[in-house]
């Protein structure tokens, strides 16, 4: 039998970060989205303990539960954070490339700490996920 697809194998590939990957915080003003090619800096926030650009996150290893490969992210911690945010983009630092952007649903009051939190490393829960 020959089933056509996507190989499970292809997909763990594809979702191995070779580069640093960074999260960076958004106003609500920022129009991110599916469509979205670069990091870019407008409608960045701004404020106390916050630098353009955000910061490094560390992926988990990439995984596959049936034909479903997923990966995350350990958690983006802001120790004195003064701000207010209401998305936020992955990027590759080398290429600028985006990879996945993140709707909070409202905006966020940050104090210190603030913290980001990406879901558990599985199938069903994983911040980047292919079917």
């Amino acid at each position: 039998m020959i089933v056509q697809g996507m190989t499970t194998a292809f997909k763990i590939r594809a979702l191995v970060l070779t580069n640093p990957v960074k999260l960076a915080l958004y106003t609500a003003l920022a129009n991110l989205g599916s469509d979205t090619l670069v990091y870019t800096t407008t409608n960045e926030v701004v404020g106390t303990g916050y630098t353009a650009g955000g910061i490094v996150v560390a992926p988990t290893t990439p995984l596959a539960t049936d034909t479903t490969a997923y990966i995350s992210f350990a958690n983006a911690v802001w120790p004195s954070a003064n701000f207010i945010c209401r998305g936020a983009l992955l990027y590759d630092t080398i290429t600028l490339g985006a990879i996945a952007v993140i709707d909070f649903g409202s905006d966020k009051v940050a104090t210190p700490p603030f913290t980001v939190t990406f879901p558990p490393n599985t199938a069903t829960t994983a911040i980047l996920r292919i079917y």
